[in-house]
């Protein structure tokens, strides 16, 4: 091995050796950390939809393919609707761990406590869209009721001519709205013959004639909204009191359907239409790991925040008309926007960074200190393999007169070829120098006896 060479791989090893612990205290403390903070997210997530049909199996779809682009595998869980979502997410062994939750889909909790309970443990990602009630209706029910084609208000189906109102499966979050909007209006749901079919059947159903309305909360994305607004024979309930009914529940907004809208070609609806629309949200559990909650909150921003039927461009996602806490991951995109690194790295770099900059800025203010002991303890480690010689060298020199010289001058030539094999870099050469001239120092003292 060439002589550079070797005291190169010295110097190195060397270094290592000193520092060694020093670079195991800071590995120890960065896996430390990684496992507290645990930055890298799961690979697969959970997400509930609703009806297959529905607008919310559609948004899922959106959902899996973006986060599909970052390697996070969604499975989208079909179920009945926004408050089997809610029933969902509270149970620990169902596996979900976000989910679309309609605006008012839980029962009526009676006080602000209750519902503070119930929603423990879930936080909001942020409002997502409108989701009008459609009411639709048979024209010919509405005369053989009122008689005339279209209804005033909703206590007009509380008339005698026995009314069959579907109001959703049971899960969905139809039911509970439903029963709302009966109570505020003081009809009694024993005057009218209240159906619980999903979506499908029930539209079937009043085509048929079978029932004489439906009502549905969707975003008008949903076939069945787009089939029934341009149906024959079915109108779509005009809700002159939209406003007060917002008023009256705060999960509630004012909509209108513009004249249009549908087909400008055909002018359907022929009148600007007043709705009333709950408003869906993302729901997760509490526990869901953060950069996931911040992938959904960042591919909302993609998915919704297109101009649609109800809303104009930008003005969802939002963080209005949320029943539930905010996630802090949610409230941290809201106030400003995607992590910066987000914008230039692929995202698993960008997230490890930006879930690790604290702790790792607080490692090396730790460590900086300790740093300072590691080039004495380098120089002590070199110098050492030649001052650990001068114990010995002092000892035969003080043997001289008392010992045979020719005894110790073999000492001295054993410990001239020990130190001849010492290696040791370059920069402590003069010390090595030192040694051997000191045992010539020796030598000389000796020879003349």
């Amino acid at each position: 091995m060439p002589q550079a060479l070797r005291h190169t791989l010295l110097s190195v090893r060397d270094l290592l050796a000193t520092a060694g612990p020093f670079i195991l205290i800071a590995l120890l403390l960065l896996l430390l950390a990684y496992k507290v903070l645990d930055p890298t997210p799961p690979k697969k997530v959970v997400l509930a939809t609703g009806a297959d049909q529905g607008a919310y199996a559609e948004f899922g779809k959106r959902y899996a393919k973006l986060l599909q682009q970052h390697g996070i595998q969604v499975e989208l869980r079909s179920s009945a609707g926004a408050a089997e979502n809610l029933a969902l997410l509270r149970d620990p062994n169902s596996g979900v761990d976000l989910a679309f939750v309609q605006g008012g889909a839980d029962a009526d909790f009676g006080s602000a406590a209750d519902a503070e309970a119930a929603n423990a443990g879930l936080v909001s990602l942020g409002s997502l869209f409108h989701e009008p009630v459609w009411l639709f209706y048979r024209e010919e029910s509405a005369q053989r009721a009122v008689k005339k084609p279209a209804l005033d208000a909703l206590a007009d189906m509380s008339r005698p001519g026995d009314w069959k109102l579907n109001i959703g499966a049971p899960g969905s979050g139809v039911p509970n709205l439903v029963k709302r909007l009966l109570e505020a209006n003081r009809i009694d749901p024993a005057t009218i013959t209240l159906v619980q079919q999903p979506s499908t059947p029930a539209v079937v159903a009043l085509l048929a004639g079978d029932i004489d309305a439906l009502v549905f909360a969707s975003a008008p994305e949903s076939p069945l909204v787009q089939m029934l607004l341009q149906t024959p024979g079915v109108r779509l309930f005009d809700f002159p009191q939209a406003e007060a009914y917002s008023r009256r529940y705060p999960f509630l907004s004012p909509v209108t359907l513009p004249r249009g809208v549908v087909d400008l070609a055909r002018d359907m609806p022929p009148a600007n239409i007043r709705m009333i629309a709950p408003t869906a949200t993302l729901v997760a559990r509490e526990s869901t790991h953060p950069a996931l909650i911040q992938l959904f909150v960042q591919g909302a921003k993609q998915i919704h925040s297109g101009a649609g039927w109800f809303n104009r461009k930008g003005d969802f996602p939002n963080i209005a008309n949320s029943e539930r806490t905010l996630a802090p991951e949610a409230e941290r995109f809201f106030r400003n926007g995607p992590p910066l690194l987000q914008r230039y790295l692929p995202f698993w770099i960008a997230n490890l960074v930006d879930r690790m900059w604290v702790v790792m800025v607080s490692i090396v203010a730790i460590l900086i200190p300790l740093s300072r002991v590691v080039p004495p303890l380098y120089q002590f480690r070199v110098r050492s393999r030649i001052f650990r010689w001068y114990g010995q060298l002092r000892r035969l020199e003080d043997s001289i007169g008392e010992q045979p010289a020719e005894e110790l001058i073999a000492e001295l030539d054993k410990l001239e070829k020990r130190a001849e094999q010492i290696t040791v870099p370059l920069s402590y050469a003069d010390e090595l120098y030192s040694l051997r001239s000191h045992i010539n120092l020796v030598r000389r003292r000796l020879q003349p006896r």
